[in-house]
């Protein structure tokens, strides 16, 4: 990255640098890190907040499947569905879901499954947006926003940022690393909330780009007190926060006698895999280092599966839950103060196409993971893949909005009543109750 003097340098280029600050540059064994400064004790109950973002469109048909419906069966070959024997049958899920269909887990999520037996994990059948849209591009900016459809006129006031974003103002800030993406840079859901960083990777430290330069403009431009003379005040306490952060974080990472980053062991086993377990590890770290950590939003990429699905799909499962479960073990002090929820911009159609794979549909899936879920069961409603019970006659029907099940988790673990704020428009309805244990 090229450093530009300072005259060049404008406010988004300084939280450009401090987003990206995480990618410069770090594993068990992180010690009793203390993260925070003496006298920033926060003033919540530490609730932390993990939003796994699957880009593509993750075919739940080939995750969560109704391995005995005949319509099924017919319209998918065995490599694409859940088979209720054989070598590779799926595993039998203990659901109510819908009476007389035996849902089957893919295969590769055993260790998944053992969280769903133990009851930490609930699984929402048919979520989505209740706008069938089929472009990544426009589902993931409406359901990054908390929105059903792109609001008009007035209507679209506050509404140009993330969800999470507003759910952070609401909450309010502890002077602590609040919020991060382990994205290579801040997602819709954050943008809004200026004190955001990316951190896609701690495994070599944490650095800004441009080292002791950098470091030396952001502290002329954001001084301690809000005094900048560049920035309106709040933006400059923003500024200041982030730096404070980016630097803290970086003088906490334990280091070994050649100054590298000391590789990070998960207790209880397991092992983070591939991009997702790199990005999870990251999270654990910071949790681990009482950084404050208030949100932290996570992506899962290569769900768009158009051909040669199979492998692709039993590699991203295997992935996805084996680094979720090490995820879960290495966090077993935090249970109580940690909620995961995973959303998907939609599903694949119901019926393969010729390639091996599957193309746009509608209805996903979303699962809680966490303290106080009531777990063990397959929630929602189940529509049937009968033709007039499809959505257009070809994709699984959204039963579920999005929404409701984020905002039942807001309720139920944050304390948030007014969702109105969060998600502009929307008025809830009861939730899932049996989503929480009372």
């Amino acid at each position: 990255m090229a450093f530009k003097p300072l005259s060049a340098l404008n406010r988004r280029d300084i939280l450009k640098s401090l987003a990206a600050a995480g990618a410069l540059t770090a594993g068990p064994g992180l010690g009793q890190l203390a993260f925070s400064t003496p006298g920033m004790a926060m003033a919540d109950d530490g609730r932390i907040l993990v939003v796994l973002f699957f880009r593509g469109g993750m075919d739940v048909m080939n995750f969560i499947g109704p391995s005995n419906d005949a319509v099924y069966i017919d319209a998918r070959p065995a490599d694409l569905r859940l088979l209720d024997s054989g070598d590779r049958a799926g595993i039998a899920l203990d659901s109510d879901l819908a009476p007389g269909v035996d849902f089957r887990l893919h295969p590769e999520a055993g260790a998944l499954h053992e969280i769903y037996r133990q009851g930490d994990l609930a699984i929402v059948q048919a979520t989505g947006l209740a706008n069938a849209t089929r472009s990544h591009f426009e589902a993931q900016e409406l359901m990054e926003r908390g929105l059903a459809a792109e609001p008009k006129g007035n209507a679209a006031l506050g509404t140009e940022g993330g969800w999470a974003a507003r759910l952070l103002q609401q909450m309010g800030g502890n002077g602590g690393l609040t919020a991060v993406s382990t994205a290579g840079g801040v997602p819709r859901l954050l943008q809004g909330f200026p004190q955001a960083l990316s951190i896609p990777d701690l495994r070599n430290g944490f650095g800004l780009p441009g080292g002791a330069g950098t470091q030396a403009v952001l502290e002329r431009l954001y001084p301690g007190g809000g005094q900048s003379a560049a920035f309106n005040p709040d933006v400059s306490r923003s500024g200041r926060t982030a730096l404070d952060a980016a630097l803290r974080l970086n003088a906490a990472l334990p280091r070994g006698p050649d100054g590298k980053v000391a590789a990070y062991q998960p207790e209880h086993g397991g092992a983070f895999e591939g991009d997702i377990g790199r990005s999870l590890e990251t999270v654990a770290r910071l949790i681990r280092m009482d950084a404050g950590l208030k949100v932290a939003c996570v992506d899962m990429g290569g769900w768009d599966t158009h051909e040669g699905q199979a492998g692709r799909f039993k590699g991203l499962i295997h992935q996805m839950s084996g680094s979720l479960a090490t995820f879960w073990n290495d966090l077993s002090d935090y249970h109580d103060r940690l909620t995961l929820v995973t959303v998907s911009e939609f599903g694949r159609r119901l019926r393969a196409n010729r390639s091996g794979g599957t193309d746009h549909g509608h209805g996903s899936v979303m699962m809680v993971l966490g303290g106080g879920v009531a777990g063990g069961r397959l929630l929602g409603r189940w529509p049937g893949l009968q033709p007039q019970d499809l959505d257009e006659r070809v994709d699984l029907a959204v039963t579920t909005d999005y929404r409701e099940v984020l905002a039942t988790v807001l309720k139920h673990r944050l304390g948030i009543t007014q969702f109105d704020t969060v998600f502009p428009g929307f008025r809830p309805g009861t939730g899932d109750p049996a989503l929480f244990r009372a």
